[in-house]
C-alpha cells in the first residue's frame, strides 16, 4: 500500500543514515584531511601513487571519478538481478555494508597509508552509491504521484539534518580538543570517519527492518543463470525505455547539467583549499552552512514544483547555477565564497530532490521493474559525475587553474537549461502519458 507512513518515515532514515558519507567523507573533513595528509616526504602536494606522480587535487578528482564509473559498471546488473530475484533490500543492504565498512577503515588514513585509503574513499563511495539506486527506486513503489516530490524533498530534508548532526559532533572534537583529553587534530578527523561508518552502519538498519522487498519477477526466480537472467531484464526495461520520449529527453538532460552540479558538490572544498588558500575551520564551517541552507532549499523548490510543474521548478534551479559558476571564477575573498556557498545550499537540495521526483513521475506507473529503471538514472547521473570530475581534472592538470575547470561547468549548465527547455513542465505526468501519444 502506498503513503504508509511507518514506510515513508523508514525510507526517509536511510536518507538521515547515508547522507553524513556525503557531507564528511565527500564534501567537508575528508577532503581537507586529504589535502593536509595525502602528501610527499618534502612536504609537497604532488605524490607517487602507484608508480605515478600526481598532485592530491588531482588525484581525489580522479578517485572520484573511479568509483562512480565502478557503480556505473555495476548498478544496471545488479538492480535487474534484484528486480528479477525480488531481493532489492538484500542488494541495498550489501552495498551499505561496503560502504559503511571501507568509510570506518579510513580510520587508518595516515600519509603512510595514502594509497590504502585511497582505495576505501572509492569502495565507500562505491558502497554508497550503490545502495542509492536501490533507496531511489522505492519512491514510486511506497508514494502516490501526487506525493513524490513531498516525498523526496522530506528524504533530502532528513538527510541533511541527520549529516549535520554528526558534523556539528565531529566538529566539537576538531575545534574543541580540549573537550576530548586534547586529541590532535588528525585524531579527531580520523575518528570522524568512523563514527560516520558507525552512524551510517546503525541507523540504516531502522530502515530496513520496515523496508519492503519486491515481489519476484517469476515463479522461477531462483531457477536458471542469475547472471543471464539479470541481462534478459535489463534488456526488457531498455527496450521499454527506448519508447518513451519524455524519459529520454529528461535523461539527456539530467546527464548534461548533473555533470555540473556533482563536481561542484564533489570539488568545492579543495578549490576553497587550493585556490582560495582558506583555513581548514572555515571550509567545514561553511559547508556545514549549505547543508542548513540545503534544507529550505529543497522544501522550497518542493513547492514551486508543484505551482509551475518541474521542469519550470528545475529550470530555476539550473539558471541560479549558472549565476553561481560565474562568481566562482570571479570570487578571490573568503566573504564572497561564503556567499556563494549560500546559493549553493539553496539550490543544492532543490535539484537534487526534483531531479529524482521529476524521474519517478516519468516511469510508467505500473511497471515493477523499478530498481531496473532506475539503474538508467543511476548510470546517468554517476557516468555524468565521471565525465565532469575528469573534465574539472583535467582542465586543472593541464593549465594549472581550477578557474578554468568552472567555465566548463559554467557551459554545460547552459546546454543543460536549453535541454530542459524541450520538456513539457507538468504537476503530474503519468495520467499525460497513458492518454497522449509522446513524439
Amino acid at each position: 500500500m502506498k503513503n504508509n507512513p511507518r514506510v515513508i518515515n523508514a525510507w526517509c532514515l536511510y536518507d538521515w543514515a547515508n547522507s553524513v558519507h556525503s557531507l564528511v567523507i565527500v564534501s567537508s573533513i575528508f577532503p581537507v584531511y586529504f589535502s593536509a595528509t595525502a602528501l610527499n616526504e618534502a612536504g609537497g602536494n604532488v605524490i607517487d601513487f602507484l608508480g605515478f606522480p600526481v598532485k592530491n587535487s588531482v588525484l581525489f578528482s580522479y578517485s572520484v571519478s573511479v568509483s562512480f564509473l565502478l557503480i556505473a559498471l555495476l548498478s544496471p546488473f545488479s538492480s535487474a538481478l534484484a528486480d528479477y530475484s525480488g531481493r532489492k533490500k538484500s542488494f541495498m543492504q550489501f552495498f551499505c555494508i561496503l560502504g559503511s565498512v571501507s568509510c570506518s577503515l579510513l580510520y587508518f588514513f595516515t600519509q603512510e597509508t595514502t594509497t590504502f585509503a585511497v582505495f576505501c574513499f572509492i569502495l565507500s563511495l562505491v558502497g554508497w552509491g550503490g545502495s542509492i539506486v536501490f533507496y531511489n527506486s522505492y519512491l514510486p513503489e511506497i508514494a502516490t504521484e501526487d506525493q513524490i516530490d513531498r516525498v523526496s524533498a522530506r528524504g533530502f530534508t532528513m538527510g541533511y539534518i541527520g549529516s549535520v548532526v554528526l558534523m556539528v559532533f565531529n566538529l566539537t572534537m576538531i575545534l574543541f580538543p580540549q573537550w576530548y583529553g586534547g586529541m590532535s587534530g588528525a585524531m579527531a578527523s580520523r575518528i570522524s570517519f568512523l563514527t560516520v561508518g558507525i552512524w551510517w552502519l546503525g541507523f540504516s538498519q531502522l530502515s530496513f527492518r520496515y523496508l519492503p522487498d519486491s515481489e519476484r519477477r517469476s515463479n522461477t526466480a531462483t531457477s536458471g543463470n542469475w547472471i543471464f537472467n539479470g541481462f534478459r531484464e535489463l534488456k526488457k526495461v531498455y527496450a521499454q525505455v527506448k519508447k518513451q520520449a519524455l524519459l529520454k529527453k529528461f535523461l539527456l538532460a539530467f546527464f548534461v547539467y548533473n555533470m555540473a552540479v556533482q563536481t561542484v558538490m564533489y570539488i568545492a572544498t579543495i578549490f576553497g583549499s587550493d585556490e582560495l588558500k582558506l583555513p581548514a575551520q572555515s571550509l567545514i564551517i561553511t559547508i556545514l552552512l549549505i547543508q542548513l541552507i540545503a534544507i529550505p532549499g529543497a522544501i522550497l523548490f518542493a513547492r514551486l514544483s508543484g505551482r509551475f510543474g518541474n521542469i519550470y521548478a528545475l529550470m530555476m534551479a539550473v539558471t541560479l547555477w549558472i549565476g553561481i559558476c560565474v562568481g566562482a571564477y570571479y570570487v578571490m575573498t573568503e566573504n564572497q565564497f561564503y556567499a556563494l556557498a549560500v546559493l549553493v545550499g539553496l539550490v543544492m537540495g532543490g535539484i537534487q530532490a526534483l531531479s529524482r521526483a521529476t524521474y519517478s513521475k516519468l516511469i510508467p506507473g505500473d511497471t515493477q521493474e523499478t530498481a531496473s529503471y532506475f539503474s538508467f538514472y543511476d548510470v546517468t547521473e554517476k557516468l555524468s559525475i565521471v565525465i565532469g570530475t575528469l573534465i574539472y581534472g583535467l582542465i586543472e592538470q593541464v593549465t594549472g587553474s581550477m578557474r578554468n575547470s568552472v567555465l566548463a561547468l559554467l557551459a554545460l549548465f547552459v546546454v543543460g537549461l536549453l535541454l530542459l527547455w524541450r520538456i513539457p513542465s507538468q504537476k503530474v505526468y503519468r495520467v499525460h502519458l497513458e492518454t497522449e501519444e509522446i513524439s
